[in-house]
């Protein structure tokens, strides 16, 4: 099987995509504390991440949109469990871990749901960001608070951009 690598130039720094033939497997931004595995027989190319890569473009660009990419990851059924639920938060929204293990239906498990959230090995698209402690302070980032809390900023501004309202227009009562 072949395995391919990218690196996208965002606002954040480079972000290092791979994928296999079936989808992408990670999505790494900066500073990410976790090694990343590679391997010399890794094939550098743009084309299996032309359909990310335009995504993203929108996505830095300000466009709220919701991602579309084949995925191909590994993980516990516990672990994708977590990641497809991370995917109903809507750009702009934040759920604490907390909420986030009441949603999947167990609701003594966020300790498990963060770790799953720290596993994500697709950040943004599979938004663990979007993930906050209890207390509404931002916990736990793989990528660092900073990176985190630009993503959320950025996300807020969309989602504020998107569904402002026209200004009224002055309407004069009839008699």
């Amino acid at each position: 099987m072949t395995n391919y690598r990218y690196e996208y130039d965002s606002p954040l720094g480079v972000i290092i995509l791979t994928a296999s033939e079936k989808g992408l497997t990670s999505l790494t931004l900066p500073n990410y504390k976790y090694d990343i595995p590679t391997s010399e027989d890794d094939v550098i190319a743009h084309e299996p991440f032309e359909t990310v890569i335009a995504q993203l473009d929108r996505y830095f660009a300000g466009e709220a949109i919701e991602f579309d990419v084949p995925l191909d990851l590994l993980g516990t059924d516990f672990q994708c469990t977590v990641w497809k639920a991370l995917q109903t938060i809507p750009a702009g929204e934040t759920l604490s871990y907390g909420e986030l293990a009441q949603r999947i239906e167990r609701p003594t498990a966020s300790r498990a749901v963060g770790a799953a959230n720290g596993q994500n090995p697709v950040s943004i698209i599979v938004p663990c960001h979007r993930v906050i402690g209890k207390n509404g302070t931002l916990t736990g980032y793989a990528s660092g608070l900073d990176a985190k809390q630009w993503l959320l900023k950025h996300e807020q501004k969309m989602a504020a951009d998107t569904f402002s309202l026209s200004p009224l227009t002055s309407v004069e009562p009839t008699a």
